[in-house]
This record gives structure tokens, C-alpha cells and sequence, in this order.
């Protein structure tokens, strides 16, 4: 039996507007109960700034809560229904291995979602088994925690609990249950469930919900209030792509129920960080033809909001005709919006301020001489901010010599002063991002060791990747070189 309260001296101040929208949107449910939780990792600072006590989080009825094995007071579980395209192909989903408990209220008045994903069946599972394995749910917590410590808007991980229980996949794997931390899980793949199950008042309903918790009203009045919804949305995703494109991220699988209408990252499946510089670079093992490539995620990004755009046309306008039109205006937008973000970022890895016209041809040229010579991008920002362009793979090759030229007479042109150049690059450039060969050596130490140290080691280097610390160090170092190319699997 599943006990229904926990004592509150773990903090939790639940609300739950979510449930207080049309039946529509969600199934009402208790968790699925698990035999032998125990607590992997807990994310205390998260947990402080959310108002949690951790030293209760880590007793065992709260363990319990994290596990879903017991359902915290005011909270009011539910499995999110929502739609998407997956690859292109539009699905009805939902929210087949994940509850939302419900949101929780924080000292500094923000509502976030807090989420148990692989918590078991829900009635959008179809034939899964709502159940995830423990390196899985590792790795999105690694992932997500290193995209906030960039700065990167992102869901967060509060934690992650073993179940005592197998999952069965290939192979027979430990399962785990992540709690996820979000500003809301409403997706682009909400808004089309809505627009093809629901009525015009419902999806008015949510519309008006998305502005209440993430945009409020348009500052002129008189403006259409789901226009300026859409077009809020998209200023939010063409800085969220940009800053993803600047530090060389590759969400993998950009469907738009992985899409977040509050313009956080969301669902880390197959994404990782680009090692060697190279635009069709794709690591999902399911992405054979790089849709969701490195070099195709801005145009993704807008076709994931032309999605929601053709879900928001009965609001746009009473004209149908006229409604596509003003959904074809605002998608016009994303470009520019995203060119601005994506230069602005570029410029300061570089030291540049102001702008000049030739700035993106600066870039481009850089960018170019690093795919041609397979250089790694991280690393070749990292070493040009600590001056050292001797360590970077295009060290001694004319063209890069002719282009440090170019770059030095820029900086030379400005009124700032290097040192001043320089610390932008410090603030821009990461020294670590969380490679790929070591995020796998800390996801194998811990499913198959139990070995957490190897986790906890690599946390605290991405913890601040601007620090330019000499325990970051070892985690600049590349990968040693390989016949097979690094893949990813959709397995969160």
C-alpha cells in the first residue's frame, strides 16, 4: 500500500496548477511502487535554492518520494498528455515513463515542476515498460547540471535512486528513477495535442496558461496576446539554439515534444559535445540521415516552431488566411533573432566587442580552418583565450597564421584593452565541457562498479567550466583517437 503523506520536514510547498487545467491535458495517478529504493546522487545545492532541507532528503521517506514510492503532502500526481513529431512524423505521446508530482513553491517564489521520470506505466506507455536503467538516468543528470554550469537554460536533476529492480533492454540493466526540475514541461508537443484532441476553448485554456507561468501579457495592449506568445517562444528558442551552437552541443533528438515553451533544454537522449570541429557531426544511433546534426539545429528550431504556429492558428487570427499569414511574419523572425545571439556569442569567445562588418567572415574563416584540419572545438577557443594558439592542431599552417593577423589587427582596432579581451574569452570559452569518453568512463564506474567516485570527480571539474583551474586539466585532454566514431542511444 502506498503510503499518501510524508511528513513535511523536507520543505516540499507543492501548488499544482497543472492539474487544475482541463482533464484534457493530463491522467490523474498514483506512482508505481519500487522494492529497494536507494539514493545515488543529490543535487543539495539545487535543493537549498528550492527551499528542501537535504538532510531529509536523504532519509528514507524521502527516498521513498524520489523513488516514487510514496507521494509527498499537497502533491498531486499526474502523467502529462501531449503529441509530437519524432523524426518528422507526427505521434500522439505522453508521458509514458514519467510523473509530475506537482510544483514546487521556492523561498524565491519560482514554481518549477518537479518530475519522476521512469517512475513505471502510465496510460501513455503503449507497449513500454516505464521503467529506466541507471545509466541513463546518470547521464542526464551529468548533462543537465553541466549545461546549467554554462549558463545554458536547462532542466535541472535533484536526483537519482537505484529501484532494487532490473529493466530489461538488450541486455538486463539496474533500474533507477531521475527527479527532473523544470519551469513547466509544457512542450511545442502540448500545443499540438491540444490543437488535434481538444477544443478551441482548451487550447485557448493552455495558451492562456503558457503566459500566465512563463511570458505574462503583451507590454501593448492591444496586441494579440497568443502572437505575442509565439513570438516570445521564438526569441527563447533562437538564444537557446544559439548558445547551444556556441558551445557545441548536439541535442540529438530535437522532436517537438522536446521542445520546452519556456526555452529550457529538455530530455538529454542521445545528445553529447562535439569533439573534433565538424558540422554534419551527429552521434544518435538512431539519426542516420543527421536531421538533428550539429549544423541543422537552427532550422530545426524553426520548423519545430512552424509546428506550433500551425497549432496556434485559431488563436492568431479569425481569418484562417490571415492567421498563416501572421504566423509566417513572426517566423520570419527567428533568424535574425538567432544571427544576433549566435554573432554576439562568437564575438566574445573571440575577445571582439562593438561589431564590425566583416566580424562573421572573421568567424566563418576561423570556423573553416578548424574543420579542414579536424581541430578540436573546445579546445582550440580554450587555447587561443590562455594565448597559447601553439596548442591548438592548426598551429604552423599558413592560413591559420594569416588568420591570427586578421584577428589581432580586430582586437587592435577596439578601445578595450587585451587584458579586458582576454577575460571575455575567460567568461565565454569553457575550459571543460563534459567529453564524451568521460562521461562513458563515469556512467560504466557507476553501473557497473557502483563506483560513484569517478561521477562525483568529473561533477565537481564541469561545476565551474570557466574556472580555468589546473584540476581541470586532465578533463581538456581528448580522447584517444578511434576506429569507430562515438555513438549515442535514445535510452533516457
Amino acid at each position: 500500500m502506498i503510503e499518501e503523506n510524508v511528513k513535511q520536514e523536507a520543505g516540499w510547498n507543492f501548488d499544482n496548477s497543472y492539474a487544475g487545467l482541463s482533464a484534457l491535458f493530463y491522467s490523474k495517478m498514483g506512482p508505481n511502487p519500487v522494492s529497494e529504493p536507494e539514493l545515488v546522487i543529490l543535487n543539495e545545492k539545487l535543493a537549498v535554492s528550492m527551499g528542501l532541507n537535504p538532510d531529509a532528503l536523504r532519509g528514507q521517506d524521502e527516498i521513498d518520494v524520489f523513488a516514487g514510492n510514496r507521494v509527498p503532502e499537497g502533491a498531486e500526481p499526474l502523467a502529462q498528455a501531449y503529441a509530437g513529431h519524432q523524426f518528422g512524423h507526427f505521434t500522439m505521446l505522453g508521458d509514458g515513463r514519467a510523473l509530475l508530482l506537482g510544483e514546487q513553491m521556492t523561498p524565491g517564489g519560482e514554481r518549477l515542476d518537479v518530475q519522476l521520470k521512469g517512475s513505471g506505466r502510465t496510460p501513455y506507455s503503449r507497449r513500454g515498460d516505464g521503467r529506466a536503467a541507471l545509466g541513463p538516468m546518470l547521464r542526464e543528470y551529468i548533462i543537465s547540471e553541466a549545461m546549467h554550469a554554462l549558463g545554458i537554460p536547462t532542466t535541472r536533476s535533484l536526483a537519482v535512486v537505484t529501484t532494487g529492480e532490473p529493466v530489461y533492454r538488450e541486455t538486463v540493466l539496474q533500474g533507477a528513477v531521475l527527479t527532473r526540475i523544470a519551469a513547466s514541461h509544457l512542450r511545442v508537443g502540448t500545443f499540438q495535442y491540444a490543437a488535434g484532441a481538444g477544443s478551441a476553448e482548451e487550447l485557448r485554456e493552455l495558451a492562456d496558461y503558457a503566459l500566465r507561468r512563463h511570458y505574462g501579457e503583451p507590454p501593448e495592449p492591444e496586441e494579440n496576446r497568443y502572437v505575442f506568445l509565439l513570438r516570445e517562444v521564438l526569441k527563447r528558442q533562437a538564444s537557446l539554439i544559439a548558445q547551444w551552437q556556441l558551445v557545441g552541443f548536439i541535442h540529438g533528438v530535437m522532436n517537438t515534444d522536446n521542445m520546452a515553451i519556456s526555452g529550457e533544454t529538455i530530455d538529454y537522449g542521445p545528445c553529447a559535445f562535439m569533439d573534433t570541429y565538424d558540422p554534419a557531426t551527429v552521434f544518435s544511433s538512431i539519426d542516420t540521415n543527421g536531421r538533428y546534426a550539429y549544423r541543422n539545429q537552427p532550422y530545426i528550431g524553426v520548423w519545430n516552431l512552424a509546428r506550433l504556429a500551425e497549432s496556434l492558428l485559431p488563436l492568431l487570427h479569425d481569418d484562417e488566411e490571415q492567421a498563416v499569414k501572421v504566423a509566417e511574419d513572426v517566423l520570419s523572425e527567428f533568424n535574425e533573432h538567432f544571427q544576433r545571439n549566435y554573432l554576439s556569442g562568437m564575438r566574445a569567445k573571440l575577445g571582439l566587442f562593438g561589431e564590425e562588418e566583416d566580424d562573421d567572415a572573421l568567424i566563418q574563416e576561423l570556423l573553416k580552418l578548424m574543420e579542414e584540419h579536424r581541430a578540436d572545438y573546445t579546445n582550440t577557443f580554450r587555447a587561443l583565450t590562455l594565448g597559447k594558439p601553439e596548442a591548438t592542431a592548426l598551429h604552423g599552417i599558413a592560413a591559420f597564421g594569416d588568420w591570427q593577423a586578421m584577428w589581432q589587427a580586430r582586437l587592435g582596432r577596439q578601445q578595450e584593452t587585451e587584458e579586458a579581451s582576454r577575460e571575455l574569452m575567460r567568461r565565454s570559452n569553457p575550459a571543460v565541457i563534459p567529453r564524451n569518453h568521460r562521461v562513458e568512463e563515469a556512467l560504466e564506474a557507476a553501473a557497473e562498479r557502483s563506483d560513484y567516485a569517478v561521477m562525483e570527480k568529473l561533477l565537481r571539474a564541469l561545476a565551474n567550466p570557466y574556472a580555468y583551474s589546473p584540476d581541470q586539466e586532465e578533463y581538456a585532454e581528448l580522447p584517444a583517437s578511434c576506429n569507430s566514431p562515438y555513438q549515442t542511444f535514445c535510452g533516457t
